[in-house]
């Protein structure tokens, strides 16, 4: 019975990873033909956007991306010669430094956000097969169970 829930479990986690590759990939696509940006740059532009005075620390844009440092300053850099961010020391830290929307990275933002919601949706819908749906709803069910049973856990023992 454990061999095969491992084995459907691990089936499952197989296809999630192709599908998303796949998907991912035709997503990058998409986002460069309309407006040169990558999925990073977006989302280093989306984090920023929404952060207060549209600026976050590099560490915890680090840790909202899931980048190590190294990458991270490589992708800020990037973005800072095209003139989408800029780098300022940080006021609380002086040892720190904050990335920083800039006009331009606003505008890139707003241009290619429509064009990426669209892209998602069609690739959503045009893209998976009815197996892969299924799939990725057991994954993301479970994933849901998951982090619902460790935010009850965390709020019955406050540390």
């Amino acid at each position: 019975m454990t061999e095969s829930l491992d084995a459907e479990r691990m089936a499952c986690w197989r296809a999630y990873i192709e599908s998303s590759q796949r998907l991912f990939t035709r997503l990058e696509d998409d986002l460069r033909a309309d407006s040169e940006l990558t999925f990073a740059d977006y989302h280093v532009l989306v984090l920023l956007s929404e952060a207060p005075g549209q600026r976050l620390r590099m560490g915890e844009l680090a840790a909202r991306l899931v980048f190590s440092p190294s990458r991270l300053t490589y992708q800020v850099s990037s973005m800072q010669r095209r003139g989408l961010v800029a780098r300022q020391s940080c006021p609380q830290d002086r040892r720190g430094s904050e990335a920083v929307l800039t006009a331009a990275g606003l505008l890139a933002l707003r241009e290619a956000a429509p064009h990426h919601l669209r892209s998602v949706r069609a690739h959503l819908m045009d893209d998976l097969d009815d197996a892969e749906i299924a799939c990725l709803t057991r994954v993301f069910e479970r994933l849901g169970r998951r982090l619902r049973a460790d935010r009850d856990d965390s709020s019955t023992h406050p540390e």
